[in-house]
């Protein structure tokens, strides 16, 4: 695929697992089917709401062939293949191009905070290893605050033509126009704040990778595409009905949870998040449900019973 196939709204998807904690490889293809039934440009697995810090590698290669075989071609695939060390990023981006991923993102090494020449080299050693385009992923909420600075990564984006872009969870529009700046004209930057989307767009971003849209893809697909077709008017009414969405998601249970019950509550049930992270109690799935219920989201009647 050419760099104009990896663009809008691509949700960061959750990963399926029943009760036990087990992965649930069925439940991946009714998840995939809804959020692409709403207009969805890509699917992005095995990154922070998908739990890939809590899958195995082997586990990680299951999941990424499921979604593969859901999508079955319709859209881009974009695997999460990062690590704390450079040797085990390379391990799981090599598997994850040999299983048929379109592209890589590969988030920043976290719990130990790189300089940016070892991020530089980072990226340079997965880069001459695969041949599929690759996503950088800045993320320092949880990556203990390590950043790719726009000179970095306009170095990278040089010295290697398939890293071709980043997704950015710094929260910072100003960060994401000073990388777009630096940047060569093609290079795609992804927002991955939901309530920034508009903004990015504005800025020049060439999408956003988002956990709301596991939930409410329409409403983000809505924005981007009155973005696109130059309605700002109708894209920030969206924006609006989007961020609150987002809002609600965050208002309850501990990350990554939140969207998981979302997704039970509408009649897509793709289970718990693996331990320490509970359940919500029957208080907080309440007051989740009547939060989406009040911003439009259709919730399955069976799905409220306790």
């Amino acid at each position: 695929m050419d760099r104009s196939q990896f663009r809008g709204i691509i949700p960061a998807l959750a990963t399926p697992m029943h009760d036990d904690g087990s992965l649930n490889l069925p439940g991946v293809a009714p998840l995939i089917e809804f959020v692409l039934s709403e207009g969805v440009h890509g699917i992005f697995t095995l990154g922070s709401q998908g739990e890939a810090f809590a899958l195995s590698a082997d586990e990680k290669r299951q999941v990424l062939e499921a979604v593969i075989a859901a999508v079955g071609g319709r859209v881009p695939v974009i695997a999460g293949s990062g690590a704390i060390t450079t040797r085990d990023a390379i391990a799981l981006s090599k598997q994850a191009e040999q299983a048929g991923a379109d592209a890589l993102s590969i988030v920043t090494p976290y719990y130990i905070s790189p300089s940016q020449d070892e991020l530089y080299a980072h990226y340079a050693a997965i880069a001459e290893i695969v041949t599929i385009p690759i996503l950088a992923y800045s993320n320092p909420m949880r990556t203990g605050g390590v950043r790719i600075a726009p000179a970095t990564m306009a170095r990278l984006a040089a010295d290697f033509p398939h890293i071709i872009g980043i997704k950015d969870s710094s929260g910072d529009l100003s960060e994401l126009g000073a990388l777009v700046r630096a940047c060569p004209p093609d290079f795609l930057a992804f927002v991955g704040r939901e309530q920034l989307l508009y903004g990015a767009l504005c800025y020049g971003a060439a999408g956003a990778v988002a956990l709301a849209a596991n939930v409410v893809p329409g409403l983000a697909v809505g924005v981007y595409d009155a973005f696109q077709a130059g309605d700002h008017a109708r894209a920030r009414a969206f924006q609006e009905r989007f961020s609150a969405c987002r809002e609600v998601l965050g208002s309850v249970g501990s990350y990554p949870v939140p969207v998981k019950e979302a997704l039970g509550l509408m009649g897509l049930p793709v289970g718990p998040a693996r331990r320490p992270i509970l359940p919500l109690n029957e208080t907080q799935r309440e007051r989740l449900a009547a939060a989406l219920e009040a911003n439009g989201v259709r919730l399955a009647r069976a799905a409220r019973q306790p």
